[in-house]
């Protein structure tokens, strides 16, 4: 026959029961429940992937992700019910709310840290998830938890045909969190998964099928949810009326971006990687969110530019069709110049920079007959705009200057002509014009 139970709303007795000797045997078998957790999760970690620091189950380390305490529940639960066959339970009671409490904050956390990394109110969360299950596993233990929901339940209030109170309230609180963060799980799994060794217009196709599969799960996670606080769904068409006129009028802006990126994600006019020029601005676009697109520039800096005007205004994509952009730079040299000498210089300063391309092949050209001298203009290939054009044009013009120093070709200074009326200039003869300046 089986000991009695000590009954856990009694706390005198429940202290009591702790300097039993069966007390040390349950605390031998939790320890050894831990540590075979632990062993567990750290033959799961090498068997599927060394590097599982993004990962909810696993974490950073063998104990921060979900798996080792949803390990340790099970095995602990299991040596709990083994146990009460045949010996009273006292630590092991205890030690399974304990351990729920430890689930439910790692799956809290960890799911979050997932789905919105780096985002600044992510720490607060995380306190509240773990002061709440922490203070839920003190109100269990204690067996205060019934009385609360109990004396919850008596504050209600009649809303249309329907009874509600801060018990159902809680409760469906609770319910809708636990459905988003089972939603966000999955939907993160799923990115992870599709963005896996993706790269240019695949990435971003799989960028759109992403966010269009985190928005489906995210609102049927939110049906879910208000089905089960009890909330008749019938009564939001109301609302989603309500919301369509919100859109006419104050949120079109708002819902146009939403609808640009989902075009612009589908059918890949612009991708992640690519070059783009917008109202002067010149840079690599990084992300593609479904209101706005991140773009940043050889400097770096990043514009966050809507997605709305990427399709409403003339956008330049130096990367959708061909890599290879064309530079110039402008050379002036003295009248009395080699012509010919002076463009093969100017050939062979754009040659010797490895950037500049072969194919179409750098050339020089007499571009005009300036007031001061002769202006050449040498046009060269690139196939790399991501990496800088003003660094590699100024190594061109260094290495131009180099060679007409070297090759005697003057670059000919600003000269101007100055005509004195009036008074006639001192060392001048009547007649003769002045000197050039």
């Amino acid at each position: 026959m089986n000991p009695a139970p000590i009954p856990i709303d009694d706390f005198s007795l429940w202290l009591a029961s702790f300097g039993r000797p069966e007390v040390l045997l349950e605390l031998a078998i939790l320890a050894t429940c831990g540590l075979l957790a632990w062993g567990l999760v750290g033959l799961l970690r090498r068997i599927f992937s060394p590097d599982t620091s993004h990962s909810i189950w696993f974490g950073h380390g063998l104990v921060d992700g979900v798996l080792f305490p949803t390990l340790l529940l099970g095995l602990g639960f299991s040596a709990r019910t083994l146990w009460s066959a045949s010996h009273p339970v006292h630590l092991l009671r205890i030690a399974i709310p304990v351990l729920v409490a430890l689930v439910v904050i790692r799956v809290g956390v960890k799911v979050l840290q997932v789905a919105f990394r780096q985002a600044a109110w992510l720490r607060p969360i995380e306190r509240t998830i773990s002061w709440f299950a922490w203070l839920s596993m003190v109100l269990w233990v204690t067996g205060l938890l019934p009385v609360l929901l109990n004396e919850l339940d008596q504050i209600q209030w009649k809303i249309g045909g329907s009874k509600l109170s801060v018990r159902t309230l809680i409760e469906g609180a609770l319910t809708a969190c636990a459905v988003l963060l089972v939603t966000l799980w999955i939907s993160s799994a799923i990115e992870s998964r599709l963005l896996r060794a993706a790269t240019g217009s695949e990435l971003s196709l799989r960028k759109a099928a992403s966010n269009a599969t985190r928005a489906l799960l995210m609102f049927v996670g939110l049906m879910v949810a208000l089905t089960s606080v009890g909330i008749d769904l019938s009564a939001l068409s109301v609302l989603g009326g309500a919301i369509g006129v919100g859109i006419g009028f104050g949120l079109q802006k708002l819902a146009a971006n939403y609808v640009s990126g989902f075009v612009i994600l589908t059918e890949r006019s612009m991708r992640i990687g690519d070059m783009v020029r917008v109202d002067n601005f010149e840079g690599r676009i990084t992300d593609i969110k479904a209101r706005f697109t991140v773009i940043r520039s050889i400097a770096g800096r990043e514009a966050i530019v809507p997605n709305e005007i990427l399709i409403t205004s003339r956008v330049e994509n130096l990367s959708l069709a061909d890599p290879r952009v064309s530079q110039f730079t402008v050379v002036g040299v003295a009248y009395e110049s080699d012509v010919d000498l002076v463009a093969r210089l100017l050939v062979e300063a754009a040659k010797a920079q490895p950037r500049v391309l072969t194919e179409p092949a750098p050339a020089a050209s007499l571009s005009a007959f300036g007031a001061d001298g002769l202006e050449f203009t040498l046009s060269y290939w690139i196939g790399d705009p991501e990496n800088g054009t003003l660094g590699l044009k100024s190594d061109i013009n260094r290495a131009i200057l180099a060679a007409f120093r070297a090759q005697g070709v003057e670059i000919p200074y600003p000269q101007r002509v100055l005509h004195v009326t009036g008074a006639q200039p001192t060392g001048t003869t009547p007649g003769h014009p002045p000197a050039a300046v």
